[in-house]
């Protein structure tokens, strides 16, 4: 029997540690468990993690394979952790790429601050998109910020440090 939610984690800052060797942000295992763990989600979830990287640092090849992954997955309703300075470029290729008749429900999500940091976004946006992804009809979204965008329709503002619809 298929899960509730699949969860396809990329990486980005939502995911990043700080190293106090290296005295920077690093990957080291997804924060995901602890997060769903401590937040009590009775939603049946599946975890995906096939990369961990910073969202500048995607390539195309690896934007394919998470999109493949979330309309492969055999769960349909998906979220994708993303990092978010790219997110809406990944967005938009999932969007291109979907079939009308597909009945995949995939929400993209993010942080501006890293979990493992003081005030981070991460915890809000994650839940937010859990809602999101059960209520919504099958397409492709972002949310974040407490809102959700179709994708295509939706960029980072960097001044502001969130998410605007164009």
């Amino acid at each position: 029997m298929a899960s509730d939610i699949r969860i396809i984690t990329t990486g980005g800052t939502f995911d990043k540690q700080y190293n106090p060797i290296e005295g920077q942000l690093t990957f080291t295992d997804s924060q995901l468990p602890k997060i769903l763990k401590d937040s009590r989600c009775t939603n049946s979830i599946v975890l995906e993690c096939p990369i961990a990287v910073d969202s500048l640092d995607m390539d195309d090849i690896q934007r394919k394979e998470i999109v493949n992954s979330a309309l492969n997955s055999p769960e349909n309703k998906v979220i994708i952790i993303h990092g978010t300075d790219t997110m809406s470029k990944t967005a938009e290729l999932a969007k291109s790429v979907i079939d009308e008749k597909d009945n995949h429900t995939i929400v993209f999500t993010g942080a501006m601050v890293p979990y493992s940091l003081k005030d981070s976004d991460a915890v809000y946006n994650l839940g937010c998109a859990q809602i999101a992804v059960q209520l919504l009809n099958p397409g492709v979204y972002i949310c974040m910020n407490g809102r959700v965008f179709e994708a295509g329709k939706v960029f980072k503002d960097k001044k502001a440090g969130i998410f605007k619809e164009k």
